[in-house]
Parts: structure tokens; sequence; C-alpha cells
């Protein structure tokens, strides 16, 4: 086929292959799915081949081609991106913050003023895959003192618990950066201050963020019965909003390394049924949104710790290429790395220790990171390294980079 193919039929044929399917198996496939099909097994096979070449879906079958393969449908036909990867608002005071620190510094906190905070704290939460981890947490807790201060401003109700809610997402923000550099006693105390302003404010998805933040704390210290714990608790307090897809994202990955791979699936297809009920992000790369790119990278960790070596790099490689603006800068550097840990550690299962060493290393070298994230997968790949590589002094080297980069 040729390869002008746009990248969503490139990817059905990739998976398809991937999955050990014939052409006629996807279309059984698609049966499954959808019960309700009634076009001839011979239809949906050609209509397969035609996807496969090129030819667009309807809006029926798109979101039943995603069932299939296990995503949404704004995954496998995406939105065009309107990210621009300008870091520019946070040089200085930052872009719009002198307007907006002029007008809370007012008497009294007026609608525009609270617009424009929402702004600013929107654009630093969508700073956060890119902005160097120390930077933009110099930002963050500058910001989170100065809304925490309009408490003691004159505030409607309304007003006050918009405050309280842009405090918690402030917290939030303010808690993963400090986890991704290895601050774990001060992150966990963001978290709490993070579930103290939603509760105070009555916010569910913060109060859900909070406890997403816990499941990820857990998960990557290896405790998977707290994490589970966690996304549990995160998804009784907000079962219906946008945070309760990652929730389940942090359930799969927690049974996917207790080693059930059948409640890994549940979780996951619980996630992907939640996100493809809900509108495109109207600012995807918000982190406290899920992007529905990121669904992708959820299952592309169960796959590999469930050693489905073919469909984890398939969709290692999708991460990748989903995550490269047109003029090829990474607009989320730490799902690349992520991704480029997978890849390393299914070719060191296949046998090409050069890849995995190469993918290995680069991961190691992003510049924004998150120590505890990065450590939990690389340890993954040391283990696989170790097993059929030890005596290779290459490794060993890789081996005490990954050490060095352990220690506090």
């Amino acid at each position: 086929m040729a390869e002008g193919r746009p990248a969503w039929a490139r990817r059905i044929a990739r998976e398809r292959v991937a999955r050990g399917w014939s052409v006629r198996d996807a279309a059984r496939a698609m049966r499954v799915c959808a019960p309700a099909e009634t076009a001839a097994e011979e239809s949906l096979v050609r209509q397969w081949e035609c996807w496969e070449a090129g030819q667009m879906p309807d809006g029926v079958c798109r979101p039943v081609l995603a069932a299939v393969l296990g995503t949404v449908t704004y995954a496998l036909f995406p939105v065009p991106s309107r990210w621009d990867g300008d870091q520019g608002f946070l040089a200085g005071s930052g872009g719009e913050s002198p307007e907006v620190v002029s007008r809370l510094d007012g008497s009294r906190v007026d609608g525009a003023a609270l617009d424009a905070l929402r702004v600013t704290v929107g654009r630093l939460a969508s700073a956060y895959a890119f902005v160097p981890g120390e930077r933009l947490l110099v930002e963050a807790r500058r910001w989170l003192r100065r809304v925490v201060g309009l408490r003691t401003k004159s505030l409607t109700p309304s007003q006050r618990r918009e405050v309280l809610a842009l405090s918690g997402r402030l917290a939030l923000l303010v808690g993963c950066l400090e986890y991704d550099t290895g601050d774990r006693r001060a992150a966990e105390s963001a978290r709490l201050a993070a579930l103290s302003f939603a509760t105070e404010a009555g916010h569910a998805e913060v109060a859900g963020w909070a406890h997403e933040m816990r499941a990820w704390f857990a998960l990557t210290a290896g405790d998977c019965r707290g994490a589970l714990a966690a996304a549990r608790a995160g998804l009784a307090v907000a079962p219906h909003h946008g945070v309760a897809v990652q929730l389940a994202a942090q359930e799969a990955k927690a049974w996917a390394r207790l080693g059930d791979r059948r409640e890994a699936e549940a979780a996951l297809d619980k996630g992907r049924r939640l996100l493809e009920g809900m509108p495109y992000p109207e600012n995807p790369a918000d982190h406290f949104v899920v992007d529905p790119a990121k669904f992708d990278f959820y299952a592309m960790d169960c796959h590999r710790v469930a050693g489905e070596d073919r469909l984890a790099r398939t969709l290692a490689e999708e991460v990748l290429r989903a995550g490269t603006a047109v003029d090829g800068t990474a607009r989320s550097p730490m799902r690349d790395a992520e991704a480029r840990i997978t890849l390393g550690v299914t070719a060191a299962r296949e046998g090409d220790l050069e890849q995995a060493l190469a993918m290995g290393e680069r991961a190691l070298e992003a510049e924004r990171r998150s120590v505890p994230s990065l450590l939990m997968l690389s340890r993954e790949l040391a283990v696989e390294l170790r097993r059929r590589y030890s005596a290779e002094p290459a490794v060993r080297k890789h081996l005490a980079r990954l050490h060095a980069l352990e220690r506090p």
C-alpha cells in the first residue's frame, strides 16, 4: 500500500497485523463490537480493505472501528491540534500575568478578574507537559499563594467557590511538579491541600484528581493495591467527570502489574467507554483534562506489562507519532520517554540489545521528566536487560546510570 495513506489508515493496518488478524478476522471483530451491524461479512471485509487503503469511514463506523482496536474515536481520528508550543508566557511574570495581578490586587474581585485567573491557571496546567518542572514549579507556587490570598477579600458565595476550585487546581499542579522532582512529602501535602479546597468548594472533579494523584503516587512506589484503593475512592466522588477516565487507567495499570489481565482489560474498557461518551475537550493540553490521544498511552503501558509486545510496540510508535508537532517539536516529552522505554523493553525481549539500550538511554535524556514514573518504567527495562544481557559492558553502564538517577 502507498505510504501516502492517512495516518489513521496506516494505524488500522498496523494494529490489525499486531493482533495477528486477517482482514476477515477484523471484520468479524466489528460484528462483535456492534451486534446490530447488519452488513454481511463479505461487505465488511471489502470496507475494511478500503479503510486500510485510505477511504474515510462514515460517522457510524468510526466509533466501531475505534472500539475494535481498543481506543476512542478522537484518538484514531484526531481533531487537528492547536498546540503551538509557546512557552513565552512564563517569561518574567508571564504574558497576561501583569494584567491579572493588577485586577486581583484591587479591593474587590470581579468577574473579569476571575475569568483572567481561570485562563492563567489553564495556561500553567497546559505548560506541564513541556516546561522544565523546576521552572514551572516556581511559577505555580507563586500563583497558588496569590489565589489562596484572595480568600481574605470580600467574595460572593459563588466567587468563593471559584477561588477554592482554582486554589485546588493550582495545588494539584504544584503537587504533580513536586512529585516529578522527587519531593514526595511536599507533593503529598499539596495533594491534601487540593483535596481540602475541593471538599470545601464541593468540587467533585478537583477531588477526583486529588485521588488520582494518590493512585499515581502508590503505583510508582510499587503499591498496586494502594493504587486500586485510591482509584476506587476517586471514581466514587467523580464517576462522570473526565478524571474518571484516568482513574480507570490507573486501575488498569495496577491490575496489569498484579498479573490480572482480565481485570486490567475491564478497567481499560471502562475508561474507554467513559471517554468515548465525552465531547472533545476545549483544551486537551491542560494536564487536568484527559486528552483522547492519551488513551493509547494508557493501553500501551498495560500491553507492555502483560507481555503483548507487538501491540505495545505499535501503540508506542503511535504515541510518538501523535506527540510530534509538524515542526518536529515534542508535545509531551514525558509520554515520549515512556513510549521509548516501551520500545526498549520490546526490543530487549526480541533480542535487539542495541535498540533496547538506545531507547532506554534516550528516555533518560529527556529534559522534562517525572522522575518516579521514569524510574518505574526504566526498572522494567532493567529487569529485561539483566535477565538477558547482564554480562554486556554497555548494559552495566546503562544500569549504573539508572542507579545514579535513583539516588535522592
